[in-house]
């Protein structure tokens, strides 16, 4: 079964914009590049940079708690740790996140503009060593099929932006739900090789409007009211190295 990659995209800071990429290069057993490696804690998480291990999305400012992230519109430099953002009412924020100065300034630029839609205090924390701010400590590489999306607006009666799903890889030409049958099997994205690990179990951030920071939806519930299960799109584990460019063949071997 073959189809194409349609888009790619990145996440530095957990919960913000996603950039899009025209290619990405993938290894075995590491994580997306540049994908979620800061995370703004919303309240003391535990977090132990000595000894990182998986902390809950709720611990965090992401949009399944916090909807106004949404309104945040952010750019990343990896060259340069340079961070910019932008949102309504507030100063154009731009500074390194690299250093402790960079993190501590973006904390309380968004503290300002969340207000009490944040409990606090925030901070900002970058991953140690190959760590990431995964919803699943083993999704190394999240992928939608775009026909599914599609299958279940039309089935809500609502159109549905597949930017609320802020996955990693997005394929066109699959069957829709197809994913949902593949674990174990493998899959050809571009020149890497990767392993389907699961289904993604959808939570409250998807009935954000990407466009508007507005929750408008109840796409989970959207899901089980039509479908019998939360599931849209699914996390792959790469197992052999590869690049990955937009309009790429994916296919199930």
């Amino acid at each position: 079964m073959s189809g194409r990659i349609a888009s790619i995209y990145r996440h530095p800071v957990k919960g913000f914009t996603p950039e899009r990429l025209a290619t990405v290069g993938l290894s075995p057993d590491l994580p997306f590049p540049c994908d979620r490696i800061y995370a703004v804690e919303d309240g003391p998480s535990g977090f132990d940079p000595a000894h990182p291990a998986h902390i809950s999305k709720t611990r965090f400012t992401v949009l399944a708690r916090t909807a106004q992230v949404g309104a945040v519109r952010t750019a990343y430099d990896d060259a340069s740790g340079t961070f910019s953002a932008a949102a309504p009412g507030q100063p154009e924020f731009r500074h390194s996140l690299t250093t402790e100065a960079g993190r501590e300034a973006f904390a309380a630029w968004l503290a300002a503009f969340l207000g009490p839609a944040a409990d606090g205090p925030l901070r900002v924390i970058p991953a140690p060593g190959g760590h990431r701010f995964l919803d699943n400590p083993n999704g190394q590489v999240s992928v939608i099929n775009l026909a599914s999306v599609r299958d279940l607006a039309a089935r809500m009666g609502h159109a549905l932006d597949p930017l609320r799903f802020r996955a990693n890889l997005y394929v066109e030409g699959w069957p829709a739900w197809a994913e949902n049958e593949w674990v174990g099997r493998t899959l050809m994205l571009g020149e890497a090789r990767a392993k389907v690990f699961k289904p993604i179990v959808r939570c409250a951030a998807t009935g954000v409007d990407p466009a508007t920071a507005v929750r408008d939806l109840d796409v989970v519930k959207g899901l089980f009211d039509n479908l019998g299960h939360a599931w849209c799109g699914i996390y792959v584990q790469i197992t052999g190295e590869g690049a990955v460019t937009q309009g790429d063949p994916a296919e199930v071997e």
